[in-house]
């Protein structure tokens, strides 16, 4: 009589195709290697947000320095914002987030609390507009 193991038959083993090795195309390995040139190319002093211009919002110098009241004055004035208190949030939201690990966590407080003024200015001024 034949014994049948549960590791002998067929329905318990898994079928897997064969392993095959495939090379890059062309196409990908140049992608690659561009990418590693252009990022040994970047000098770590020079960073892309120096060289963003803004027409919308013009901050005077040191203005995220400031307090948080001067901070949310400044930027909802029609001087530094011409299109709104809107545009000087997204500034502000900018500025926070570009200064990443370089803020303390005080000042990154500060500017929190800075933001949720502005915010708060904002939703009063589209009640006045929509009533």
């Amino acid at each position: 009589m034949p014994s049948h193991s549960r590791t002998s038959s067929k329905s318990s083993k898994k079928r897997t195709a064969p392993r095959t090795t495939r090379k890059p195309s062309s196409k990908s390995a140049a992608k690659k290697s561009s990418t590693k040139k252009s990022a040994a190319k970047k000098s770590p002093g020079k960073r892309w947000v120096r060289t963003v211009n803004t027409d919308s919002t013009h901050p005077q110098e040191g203005l995220f320095k400031k307090s948080t009241s001067e901070i949310v004055r400044s930027l909802a004035s029609k001087k530094v914002s011409p299109k709104g208190p809107a545009s000087g949030m997204r500034m502000l939201t900018y500025f926070i987030n570009r200064a990443g690990k370089g803020l303390s966590a005080s000042r990154k407080k500060e500017l929190e609390r800075a933001k949720r003024l502005l915010h708060t200015r904002i939703e009063k001024e589209k009640q006045k507009r929509a009533s």
